[in-house]
């Protein structure tokens, strides 16, 4: 039986985004999550009979939403929803899930890498049926229908058991609990040398930052590869990630850091975030900028048996730094530039324009599903490791040598008052035609920009993507406003410097010039109050 909730409409969706993230508390507000699962299901076509894949990172509030939304698609009329053992399923899982089961969609419960607890952050999102997150036209038409809800539909029912693999009946739908970690993992034996790996003897340290990628991490990197039990560290999802930030910098990821700048340190040493789809990349003694990774990834994929025919393209997000276009242009493939935001990836990847992906906030990924995979950064780097006999530092050093290298940083200001975030780049938009010709100690502006993106598989726009400050001889800093948070807002400023010869200078120093720069530029101590970034990248 159908019951019939009466609910009213809310508009605090950000328009454009791929999903709804609140605090918890938010979330537990009355008809909230119902509200927006509802207004997915009525703006997808296609239900009647069709599959859902439902799973999450296993953050706080997790479970409670999962059994809501499966009795929401059995009153919505899907006919199969498939869910992952305990609710959990890392983001490139599902969209694995989802385009291995051919479904329609799928909703992902995750708040990426936010910190995860009652008093903290809770995310929902729809994926269409190629994995990736929904594109704008979806996500507009699910913002709008929020705004005019009225009632919210469910089969009347209990609670099924999320730890019982197998199916079971919700109303007229069939629910499918399933290993979230075995699909995944036969995927990543098709694309890399397991045994060569296994063969090579290395040594790493992962941590999984009591998230969701400790399961899949356990399963491959010491039950199929052969690592010491313990490689795994923080492997147990937990509801509050042990109140720890699962974001794999090197703030919240120190004791790794510090563990590979050790005298004890491991061959390779990685990191994940919460829902599984970032990576942070270090080697003994050797830290890979995400931006750096994209491109020693790239240039070395062919090493890997799924990648060994080539890459069709290069794709990086418009604050990534340009060391994939040196790579790129060597390879003779193209690379493009695109918005920040896994879905213009996923249109280059669907047309076959592109191979591999990445952004500069650690996420990296290829064609074979439509999100940034964290674990799969990983295996491709062990792939190469194990297939040159090399060394993380070696590698870095041989790549910079060949292509010159970016020296690159990320300098981020959290929680900023919303008011104060947009009138510094209300301000420094308005500057834009005068910038050009000015100088800043030895920099000289060569253009500025708002940048815009034409994407070449639709013709589409997107525009005010960030503002960029083109310096003479290569040197840019890149400011944009990120919408990941969930109170205030994060000012992301992106610094770099290119230099064929010097290759193994200290970053800091070579981008002080660059950081004075971009607070003259945007004024960033008038504006915020801050006189040092909260996280450094």
């Amino acid at each position: 039986m159908i019951r019939e909730h009466p609910t009213t409409a809310y508009t605090d969706q950000k328009p454009g985004t791929s999903g709804l993230r609140k605090k918890v508390r938010v979330f537990q507000q009355a008809n909230y999550a119902e509200n927006f699962v509802q207004s997915v299901f009525d703006v997808v076509e296609g239900k009647e009979g069709a599959t859902l894949v439902i799973g999450g990172d296993g953050r706080f509030l997790n479970r409670e939403v999962i059994q809501v939304a499966i009795r929401m698609a059995a009153a919505a009329g899907f006919g199969r929803v498939v869910v992952g053992q305990g609710g959990i399923l890392s983001t490139p899982a599902a969209s694995n899930l989802i385009r291995i089961r051919g479904a329609l969609g799928g909703l992902v419960l995750s708040a990426s890498h936010n910190p995860g607890g009652p008093d903290e952050d809770f995310g929902i999102k729809y994926n269409i049926a190629n994995g990736g997150p929904a594109p704008e036209k979806v996500t507009e038409a699910i913002h709008a229908r929020t705004r005019t809800i009225e009632v919210w539909r469910e089969v009347e029912g209990s609670d099924i058991d999320l730890d019982a693999l197998g199916e079971t009946r919700v109303g007229d739908m069939t629910v499918e609990v399933v290993d979230p970690v075995a699909d995944y993992a036969a995927l990543m034996e098709q694309l890399f040398d397991f045994a060569a790996i296994r063969a090579a003897g290395l040594t790493m340290a992962f941590d999984a930052m009591s998230a969701v990628t400790g399961p899949y991490a356990t399963e491959i990197l010491e039950k199929r590869l052969g690592f010491a039990p313990g490689t795994v560290r923080n492997g147990t999802p937990l509801p509050d990630f042990g109140g720890h930030h699962p974001d794999p910098n090197l703030v919240h990821a120190r004791e790794l850091y510090d563990l590979m700048m050790g005298p004890d340190a491991p061959d390779f040493g990685a990191a994940s975030d919460g829902d599984g789809d970032r990576n942070l990349i270090i080697g003994r003694s050797r830290f890979v900028t995400p931006s750096d990774s994209l491109a020693m990834l790239a240039a070395n994929a062919h090493l890997a048996p799924g990648y060994s025919q080539g890459l069709k393209g290069i794709a990086r997000s418009m604050p990534t730094s340009a060391a994939a276009d040196r790579v790129a242009a060597a390879l003779g493939i193209a690379c493009y530039e695109t918005p920040t935001g896994w879905k213009f990836f996923g249109n280059l990847l669907d047309a076959g324009m592109a191979t591999i992906c990445g952004e500069e906030s650690a996420g990296t990924g290829s064609d074979h599903v439509r999100e940034k995979d964290g674990l799969w950064a990983v295996l491709l780097w062990l792939n190469i490791l194990a297939a040159t006999g090399k060394s993380v530092d070696q590698i870095a050093r041989d790549h910079w040598a060949t292509f010159g290298r970016n020296y690159y940083a990320r300098h981020d200001y959290e929680g900023v008052e919303s008011e104060r975030a947009d009138a510094l780049m209300s301000e420094l938009r308005g500057r834009l035609g005068a910038l050009p010709g000015e100088r800043f100690g030895d920099l000289v502006v060569e253009a500025a920009d708002d940048f815009a993106y034409e994407d070449p598989t639709d013709g589409s726009i997107s525009r005010n993507q960030g503002v960029r400050v083109l310096f003479e001889g290569g040197s840019r800093v890149v400011f944009r406003l990120s919408g990941t948070g969930t109170s205030g807002a994060t000012l992301r400023v992106y610094l770099e410097r290119f230099d064929a010869a010097r290759t193994d200078e200290d970053t800091t120093a070579m981008l002080a010039d660059i950081v004075a720069a971009a607070d003259a530029i945007a004024g960033i101590v008038r504006h915020t109050g801050r006189t040092q970034p909260d996280v450094v990248t």
